[in-house]
């Protein structure tokens, strides 16, 4: 996909730390505020809007569950929360103390399964509120991001230097990266072949691993970019955040990076997601959330790196 239009749409004061996205069951954009302790919402062309957490819980990362409500992560209060679309918050207490609950995704099973980055597990949360957790087999690993694949979950483990499988009998697999303190963080797994994609922090690189359990590490044009969270496009193509350099890329499957600078300087993009418009979305910590558009059809114009402002 070829990049034209980046808009930025202001939705929080420059100190809330908008940070991770997705698309909500209503067709709207939900993120979390990590800063403020806040959950965001923002129909494309409305006002945003948001719904106040205790001030220090630290929401982080957000999806939409299959009980059509959104859950999330709430990393400094060391809780999971569940939002309604009427703004209906429900938080659950975890069963180990401390734990930096840190991403979260639906499973195959239905249940939300999350990452435990202080306790070295993973976790699982029904649509009711019963929780379980697994024990890693390595101590400091700091799990981080999470996915959903076919039967299993994926997720990073940001110090351990690996990707790990839990399967839906709680079976823990860890594959090592080739490339040493490469530090993963972002992961996306492919609609297409089933091969998992990952962002390497330290490294500058996006890692793709094969079902095969094959590994190949695609180097960033700037090694320093820091690259943080990723996803997947209608076509099912990876894009990513590089959170140090101010750029969304994409990754073609022969491995070709493309990048495209932010509007704003220093704007800090962290989650990114497939919208309700079929354009990708990224959360910038500064306050805004950036719309990355396709190319215009032929014979239509647009303007490039558009910045609005849609609240004050």
């Amino acid at each position: 996909m070829t990049v034209q239009v980046i808009d930025e749409y202001v939705v929080s004061g420059p100190d809330s730390g908008p940070y991770a996205i997705t698309t909500g069951p209503d067709g709207a954009l939900w993120f979390t505020m990590v800063h403020s302790g806040r959950i965001g919402r923002l129909v494309p062309g409305e006002e945003p809007t948001s719904h106040q957490l205790d001030a220090d819980s630290g929401p982080t990362v957000i999806t939409t569950g299959t009980d059509g409500a959104l859950w999330f992560t709430e990393y400094r209060a060391h809780r999971i929360g569940r939002i309604t679309t009427d703004g209906q918050v429900t938080e659950f207490d975890l069963l180990t103390a401390e734990c930096g609950p840190f991403g979260i995704a639906v499973g195959p099973d239905g249940a939300l399964w999350f990452t435990e980055t202080a306790a070295d597990r993973i976790g699982r949360i029904t649509t009711d509120g019963e929780v379980t957790e697994y024990a890693l087999p390595e101590a400091g690993a700091f799990p981080s991001a999470i996915v959903a694949g076919h039967d299993a979950m994926w997720f990073t483990l940001n110090q351990a230097n690996a990707i790990g499988r839990i399967g839906m009998d709680g079976t823990i697999t860890v594959h090592g990266l080739p490339t040493e303190a490469a530090a993963p963080v972002g992961i996306a797994v492919s609609p297409d072949d089933g091969s998992v994609w990952f962002t390497e922090i330290a490294a500058g690189q996006i890692g793709r691993m094969a079902t095969d359990g094959r590994i190949t590490e695609y180097p960033l044009p700037d090694r320093s970019a820091r690259p943080h969270a990723i996803t997947t496009d209608a076509d099912g193509r990876p894009w990513f955040t590089e959170w140090g350099a101010n750029r969304v890329g994409s990754i073609a499957s022969d491995g070709t990076i493309s990048v495209h600078d932010l509007p704003t300087p220093a704007a800090e993009p962290h989650g990114i997601t497939l919208g309700p418009d079929g354009a990708l979305w990224t959360a910038l910590e500064t306050g805004a959330l950036a719309r990355v558009a396709p190319a215009p059809a032929p014979g239509t114009t647009a303007n490039t790196n558009t910045h609005q402002r849609n609240a004050s």
